[in-house]
Order: C-alpha cells, then structure tokens, then sequence
C-alpha cells in the first residue's frame, strides 16, 4: 500500500508566480464552450477569469516566485541542496529544467537538481519525494518548483479552463518533527482521460501532429492536450473522498479535526461533491480556481497563497491536501503548518 510517513521535515514557506495579463470568461468575445454560453460555463465551473502569458513559461513563474519567497525567508543560497521541479511543461525535453533552475538561482553547483513530469497530483508527489531526501538531515534546506504554463501551445481561446502559474514550496529539515504522512494511488487503465497525443516516442511528431482537430466545438491539433471531461470527473468525485478516508484509517486519526481542506482546482462542481462527501463545511474548503482557473500542480500551493496567507503565518494548523486528474493519479498529505512564510503572490510581466 502506497501510504508514507515521513519525518522530521517542515515547510517553512511558500509563495507563487502568476502572468500580470488576466484573460476573463465573462468578457471573451466568442463562446468559449460548444455546451454553455459563457455564463453559464462560468457558473458551472466556477472559472470567471484566469492569468495567462503568450512568452512566460513555467520556470519563468517559479524563478520569481523563489527570488521572493528565498528574501523573504532570508535564506542563505548557498544553504539550499536541493531543487525539484514538477510540470507538465518543462523547458526542454532535455536538460533537466531543474539544473536550469539551480544555476538561474545562483545556487550551489553541490545542489541536488531533479525534473517529476506529473499534473495535478505532482505537488504531493514532489512534496513527498524532496520530503524524504530531507528527513535523515543531509539535506537541510530544499525548494519545491511546481506548476505549468504553456507557452504557445494552446491559443488561450481554446483553453478557457486552465490558468498558468508556477508556485515554490521551501522544505526545511527540523528534527523531531511529525513531518508529513501520505497516500498514493494510480490508475494507469485511465491514461488516456487526460493525454497530448504526440510528441513523445510512442507518437513521434509528423506534419499529422499539426492537422486541426474540433472537439467540443475548440481547434486542437495532436500536440495539445485534451481531456475525457466526464470520465476524469467521475474520478475526482469518488477517488479523493476515498483517498482521505484511507489516510486517516491508516494513521488514525479524525481528517474532520483538520483545519483546512485544499483540493486540487479543477472545478466548481467536482470540488463541491467532494466537500459533500466528506461532509465538511464549505468554509474549511478555500478554492481559487474563479480568479486562476485549473493550475495543474501549481493549483494546491496557489489556493495556500491566495486564501490562507493571513491564517497561516500565525498560528499552528492541521491541513489535508489533496491533488488529482492526470496519470490517472493521485496523493493526499496530512500536515500541520507552524507560523510559516507566505510570500505576497508575485505578478509577472510577459
């Protein structure tokens, strides 16, 4: 079974990195659904504007986003040993974005440099992969890089549910600490709910991968992404109640004395059957999906920075976070914040 807990790691921070150019729903000049007008798409999803960028891609969101959240922190640089990136969007197939990072940051070239290719799950993902690096002290200091921002993929009329923005958790190596606990799941059968077609070595590009493609009444070609809209929300819905439920039956506790709840931004509706399903209340749930949309990896540390910053950096609070969609996968972490740096969210000019 897939459940982790691992100790003597904290977060000591977070902040994040969105585009300065908003591209709103409501105002868009074409009907930006074949189902909805854009009110109504608006009300179903709950995505009234989102932060987009035609030149910005996500190490450019996250290299802002790490300068402040590092001031902010008053981190030593060269104390940092570690970075891990995690997008769907990387750079370059190769090298490594990660070692992009580690020298665009003016960090050690003793750091410790890796890519995670994952969506929406991939900051659980990440947070447990650089957690477990940190734990036996080696490493004291660590940044997590996730997000995404597709830079000329998608025209941005094609893609009125998905916002970029790129967001850095800092790690830091505390001992006696309870740390993080984790479950993990992945549904491989489902592969395809989410997929770029071409572009990887099972399907090579050809001038084929350029052909325009109507789905759902939008212009795609086979190097775009597109998605099984029902199929991935029927697995929301039932995996993330479940995937919490296990969580807290395998460490025994109550996920109901949990604080906050921060879900994956995918949307309005999914969101609020999951809330009713573990029977929470709403105002334990906050969301920022209305002023981001879906920010892939990036969606669970944005909501922290958008909604919580003035909860968090006083206090100590129990969150349970869960991510997602893409894979088909998905992780929750139980945690427990103390007086921790939210970092004001950084605006990026293209």
């Amino acid at each position: 079974m897939a459940y982790l807990h691992i100790k003597n790691v904290k977060i000591a921070g977070l902040s994040a990195g969105v585009p300065a150019d908003v591209v709103s729903n409501l105002e868009a000049e074409n009907q930006i659904s074949e189902n909805y007008d854009n009110k109504d798409f608006v009300t179903t999803t709950g995505v009234i504007e989102r932060r987009i960028s035609a030149d910005l891609t996500t190490s450019d969101l996250c290299y802002h986003a790490a300068e402040q959240l590092i001031s902010d922190l008053g981190w030593n640089k060269a104390e940092i040993d570690a970075v891990i990136m995690v997008s769907q969007t990387l750079d370059y197939i190769l090298p490594a974005t990660a070692c992009i990072m580690q020298e665009r940051l003016g960090l050690s070239k003793e750091c410790f440099a890796e890519d995670i290719q994952l969506g929406c799950s991939g900051w659980v993902y990440g947070l447990s992969t650089l957690s477990a690096l940190i734990q036996n002290g080696t490493i004291k200091k660590a940044l997590l890089m996730a997000g995404d921002a597709k830079k000329h993929i998608i025209p941005i009329s094609n893609d009125p549910l998905f916002g970029y923005a790129g967001t850095v958790t800092a790690l830091e190596y505390e001992e006696d600490s309870d740390g993080f606990k984790f479950h993990f799941g992945t549904d491989g059968s489902g592969y395809d709910a989410i997929i770029t077609p071409d572009g990887g070595s099972r399907n090579p590009i050809t001038l084929h991968s350029f052909d325009e493609e109507i789905i759902d009444g939008r212009k795609y070609n086979r190097l775009t992404s597109r998605m099984k809209g029902m199929d991935v929300f029927s697995f929301g819905i039932s995996t993330a109640p479940k995937s919490i439920k296990k969580l807290a039956l395998n460490f025994e506790f109550d996920y109901l004395e949990a604080d906050y709840f921060i879900f994956h931004q995918a949307n309005k509706k999914m969101n609020e059957m999951i809330i009713k399903k573990l029977r929470l209340a709403p105002c334990r749930v906050p969301m920022c999906m209305s002023h981001f949309g879906n920010t892939s990896s990036a969606s669970i540390p944005l909501t922290i920075v958008t909604q919580l910053a003035d909860k968090l950096i006083n206090g100590t609070y129990k969150l349970i976070c869960c991510g997602f969609g893409v894979g088909l996968s998905w992780g929750t972490v139980a945690l427990t914040t103390n007086n921790i740096v939210i970092s004001k969210l950084v605006e990026v000019e293209s």
